[in-house]
């Protein structure tokens, strides 16, 4: 790359000036270049030898968790006596939970440095002054950091089959689990990046990175539940179908039900459903296929409760409530006029990782534009970094 030589140091020229050829555009993105970057990094990782035992003690960890999961289930089938109650989809469940979980914490430490390091270091000026663009620095850097936190998940397949091995979960679960989960992995390494673009030390950067993740995991279910008096009716006209007001409950016959309209608090979730969309266990949850019910009718199915529980959420109140008891106690012969609520069954995950994806795109062009060399505002006498 040519420069032009000051006072202090040498500078690159501004592009288009005579007789010195322009740089690589600050958007330009070829394979060659990507690739070059990913595989610098990613020698670095692979020859330390902490990045062999964080690899060990993941799948340890795992491991560890799922089977004191299956154990633990297991005691209390026992002890309850229903010995074939298919704890399969609760197993598998806690599984990709946890995997999400971890992956959550690791992969921030993947990339939440990686540029604002190599900076301290004084590596970043070396690929500055090459021929490598801004975009191909910053996506070589994504790539690399992607793939580390896909060799974790890498190492969790087996434990997930093991999860799948206990019953009730469809097979296609694990592909599902393991696309979205590498796409949210994806999406937390870029948001890294992008920190670690905008912030000078490391140890600000990997806060910020945790800040936000921590954002998406635990601040959207605090804001949903501190908001819902927020989008709550105190005093709203519910119809139910319920007991007459007039019955004397002294009276030893069972009273027939009626229509009233009753006044009643009523939380209208439908309005801040998207809260819980954005987080990336919903994601998964709601993104995985649904159990096998004929094996699992009895069991617990961790990822359906969450899937259906947000769906529920997202359809908001019933505009009808059924709330004859006494009708209940008829048995089977008690048919309620209340029609079932007609949930909207429509997919919630993609919504919400579109949602993840998005901040990772404008943490990777955010930290393409921290990357452009300053050829036009650069003092004289200076050097780029």
């Amino acid at each position: 790359m040519s420069t032009v030589t000051t006072g202090g140091g040498a500078v690159p020229a501004a592009p288009g000036a005579r007789g010195v050829p322009s740089g690589p555009g600050t958007w330009r993105v070829t394979w060659h270049g990507v690739r070059t970057v990913a595989t610098l990094e990613l020698r670095q990782r692979v020859r330390s030898t902490r990045w062999k035992v964080a690899l060990l003690v993941w799948f340890l960890v795992v491991g560890a968790i799922t089977a004191l999961g299956w154990a633990a289930m297991a005691s209390v089938s026992s002890g309850t006596g229903v010995d074939q109650e298919p704890f399969g989809p609760a197993i598998f469940g806690l599984v990709v939970f946890f995997v999400l979980f971890l992956g959550l914490v690791v992969a921030p430490t993947l990339s939440a440095t990686a540029i604002n390091g190599d900076r301290s270091a004084g590596t970043l000026a070396i690929l500055q002054v090459t021929l490598l663009s801004p975009a191909e620095i910053v996506l070589g850097k994504l790539l690399a950091s992607w793939t580390a936190a896909l060799a974790f998940l890498v190492v969790s397949v087996p434990v997930l089959v093991a999860g799948l091995a206990a019953g009730g979960t469809p097979v296609l679960s694990v592909v599902v689990c393991l696309v979205v989960l590498a796409l949210l992995l994806a999406a937390v390494c870029a948001i890294g990046l992008g920190f670690s673009a905008l912030t000078a030390r490391s140890a600000g950067s990997a806060v910020l990175t945790y800040l936000a993740v921590a954002g998406l995991t635990v601040l959207s279910l605090l804001v949903f539940g501190l908001t819902i008096p927020a989008v709550s009716n105190q005093a709203e006209e519910v119809r139910v179908w319920t007991v007459p007001s007039t019955y004397d409950w002294e009276d030893e016959r069972v009273p027939e039900c009626v229509w009233e309209t009753q006044t009643q608090y009523v939380s209208h979730t439908e309005r801040t459903w998207w809260l819980l969309a954005v987080n990336p266990f919903v994601v998964v949850a709601d993104a995985a296929p649904a159990a096998d019910r004929d094996d699992a009718s009895t069991g617990v199915d961790l990822l359906g409760g969450i899937r259906e529980g947000v769906r529920s959420l997202r359809a908001g109140p019933a505009p009808e409530q059924d709330y004859c008891w006494t009708g209940q106690e008829r048995g089977e012969s008690y048919v309620s006029p209340v029609a079932e609520r007609d949930v909207d069954d429509s997919a919630v995950w993609p919504w919400g990782l579109a949602a993840n994806l998005l901040l990772g795109a404008a943490a990777v062009v955010l930290a393409v534009r921290r990357l452009r060399i300053p050829q036009r505002s650069l003092a004289r006498g200076t050097r780029v970094a």
